[in-house]
């Protein structure tokens, strides 16, 4: 077995209903590498931080091309496995999900994140059968190994609720899915509802005043990601020293940065 193939098996095994897998997403090298040292079993990007990174709004904007790059950049960075977010495939077809399932694999990705949302206008979600085309394009393209986490818009968008969720995590885990990612829900006792009727390991995204991680564990969640929530934040620290600067001339925001030799020393490993 392949060190590749060794991650990807590790990354799937971490998917245990009750001990979830928690996973601080990062968007570049250094925030892999700080959330790694931290104690990460894996690390998972955040599409809208790298995105942002890139110079780019988050929803399908970003070049294929720059995303595997980071990538393979955060890979090469960490020793643990690594899930890229690929939003909703960077392409229109099946065949486009394919061949960026296949860049990310090249990369050296463990898992994906790929998105039901749709860019075009017409509906806030891609039609069930046209969303199973895509994971079973991706499934053909990863092979067994690649840990494919299907992420369902249902909440985030107000596009339906538990049963509109669980019949298209049904479809999509039959079209070759692994897990099911449902962001914009914590309301416990609708998680309660799901976990036993999505078969497979359920993820939710966290955010100030959600569930604790140890209280999604008793629901049985199986991995809790807060998806751009810590970039957010970074970037409000930049905000506030660059206002503190322009308008008092002071740098009292810059407190408590992690000290530059430590951070150092931290990317050279």
């Amino acid at each position: 077995m392949t060190e590749h193939n060794q991650q990807a098996a590790l990354f799937r095994s971490l998917h245990t209903a009750g001990q979830p897998l928690v996973l601080v997403n990062a968007w570049d090298a250094a925030s892999a590498r700080i959330v790694e040292v931290a104690g990460a079993t894996a690390v998972a990007t955040t599409s809208a931080g790298v995105a942002w990174a890139l110079g780019t709004p988050d929803g399908d904007a970003v070049a294929r091309d720059l995303v595997v790059d980071l990538v393979r950049r955060i890979v090469a960075t960490v020793s643990v496995p690594v899930s890229a977010d690929i939003e909703t495939g960077y392409g229109a077809t099946p065949e486009d999900v394919a061949t960026t399932v296949r860049a990310v694999l090249d990369a050296g990705a463990a898992g994906i994140n790929i998105e039901d949302a749709r860019r075009d206008g017409d509906g806030p979600l891609r039609d069930v059968e046209g969303q199973c085309a895509r994971i079973a394009a991706a499934r053909a393209a990863a092979g067994v190994d690649l840990y494919i986490n299907a992420r369902i818009d249902t909440y985030l968008a107000g596009a339906g609720g538990a049963d509109e969720t669980v019949a298209r995590a049904s479809a999509y885990l039959a079209a070759g899915a692994d897990g099911v990612f449902v962001p914009g829900l914590v309301d416990p006792d609708t998680i309660a509802k799901l976990v036993p009727a999505v078969a497979a390991p359920l993820n939710i995204m966290t955010w100030p005043g959600a569930p604790s991680v140890a209280e999604l564990a008793a629901l049985g969640v199986a991995r809790v990601s807060v998806g751009s929530g810590v970039a957010q934040a970074a970037y409000a620290v930049a905000r506030r020293a660059a206002v503190e600067m322009f308008e008092k001339g002071t740098y009292d925001t810059l407190a408590g940065g992690i000290d530059f030799g430590e951070l150092q020393g931290l990317m050279q490993g």
